[in-house]
């Protein structure tokens, strides 16, 4: 039923087509293969083959090939799963319809689609996580953090602070634990995206 209904509203559009319907995940990729979309509209929660795992295969094999994921859930590791596998929009199931298609146009030319609850909900995630990772530091640990993003040595920064290498080590170490880094060039990115240095 909803296949269908989807079908019918896309085929009600003037400018869109539905060129080839799949029940499942590893359908859907050999549909795409064969057929060549424009933009695929895919289930998340699918048979055989779950939609990340099949955006992936079509992206692989299809690059020209746009994806919306239409699914039923809203939380942003799901989401964030279906935009690293390659989805170029995704759309809750709760806001289908005309946002749907709205959300097809919008990735057929190139751009990116987020339902707007969804939006507002990873701003917000964003915003409140960035705070809450900096408050997290304490001030010698944003001492330390800006003089790595300034490009400074660990000899260096034991020298300006007065501490031992082995200490401004532990800093490293404890900062990149803290903020869920893996290396210096994170913490450089951490730096310049909250502002705690400024590139020249």
């Amino acid at each position: 039923m909803i296949t269908d209904g989807l079908r019918a509203l896309i085929d009600g559009c003037p400018d869109m087509r539905v060129v080839a319907l799949a029940d499942n995940g590893a359908e859907a990729v050999r549909r795409c293969v064969a057929s060549r979309p424009d933009v695929a509209v895919m289930d998340q929660a699918m048979p055989e083959m779950n939609g990340t795992e099949a955006v992936r295969m079509i992206r692989e094999r299809c690059a020209a090939t746009r994806v919306v994921m239409l699914s039923m859930y809203s939380n942003c590791e799901h989401v964030r799963r279906a935009l690293e596998a390659g989805a170029n929009g995704y759309v809750l199931k709760s806001c289908a319809g005309d946002e749907l298609l709205e959300a097809i146009r919008t990735v057929h030319s190139g751009r990116r689609y987020l339902s707007a609850p969804l939006a507002d909900e990873l701003l917000e995630r964003m915003i409140n996580g960035s705070a809450d990772a900096l408050s997290r530091l304490s001030a010698r640990e944003r001492q330390v953090l800006k003089l790595l993003a300034d490009g400074r040595s660990v000899l260096h920064i034991a020298g300006t602070l007065s501490l031992s290498r082995k200490t401004v080590e532990t800093y490293r170490e404890r900062l990149m634990e803290k903020l869920g880094l893996r290396d210096l060039p994170s913490l450089v990115k951490f730096a310049l995206r909250h502002g705690l240095v400024e590139l020249e």
